[in-house]
This record gives structure tokens, C-alpha cells and sequence, in this order.
């Protein structure tokens, strides 16, 4: 039997950072869900108020802030990993006794 890998938030942030070595400013940010209307004239979306929804990385680049696009299917490959690290790094660590 294969014994099972637990990431910590370290190794998912060392996993981000190889495979993403080039855009590393980039994961320096926060990720946004929003909705927003378009160009287009005769929009139904936009005219309905329902809009369109994307996701957005918002961060700071040289001081300035810069916001961008992330297609959602990029969106449910980092997240979830670390998260879970997280929880599991969370319940490892013993609770300090309370006086």
C-alpha cells in the first residue's frame, strides 16, 4: 500500500513557486470573484443586472497596484492545496492550555 503525502503550506508554496517561476510577483496578491458588464451595447447579461462574472489577482507591483485576469479553470489549481495544508498544519498544532 502507498502511503499517503501530506503537503504542508511550505511545500505548496515551493510547488507554486517552481512551477511558476516566471510569474512569481503574480501570486503575491489576493484572488477576487466579480462581476462586471462588458462593451458591448446590446448586452442581455449586462442589461439583465446579472453581468459577468471572472476572477481577478489583485497586487502590488513596484508600489503600484495591478489587477489580473484569471481564467477560471487556472483558479482551482492552487487553492485548494494550500488550504488544506492549512487545516492540516491548523488541527497538528497543540492548543496552548487556557489559564
Amino acid at each position: 500500500m502507498k502511503e499517503a503525502r501530506f503537503e504542508s503550506p511550505s511545500d505548496v508554496v515551493r510547488s507554486l513557486e517552481s512551477e511558476a517561476a516566471g510569474l512569481w510577483p503574480a501570486l503575491l496578491g489576493s484572488l477576487s470573484f466579480r462581476r462586471s458588464p462588458c462593451v458591448r451595447a446590446n448586452c442581455a447579461a449586462c442589461k439583465s443586472g446579472e453581468q459577468h462574472p471572472s476572477y481577478v489577482l489583485y497586487g502590488r507591483v513596484k508600489g503600484r497596484r495591478v489587477a489580473v485576469y484569471v481564467p477560471e479553470d487556472l483558479v482551482a489549481q492552487a487553492a485548494p492545496r494550500y488550504i488544506k495544508a492549512l487545516k492540516r498544519e491548523r488541527t497538528q498544532v497543540p492548543k496552548s492550555k487556557k489559564r
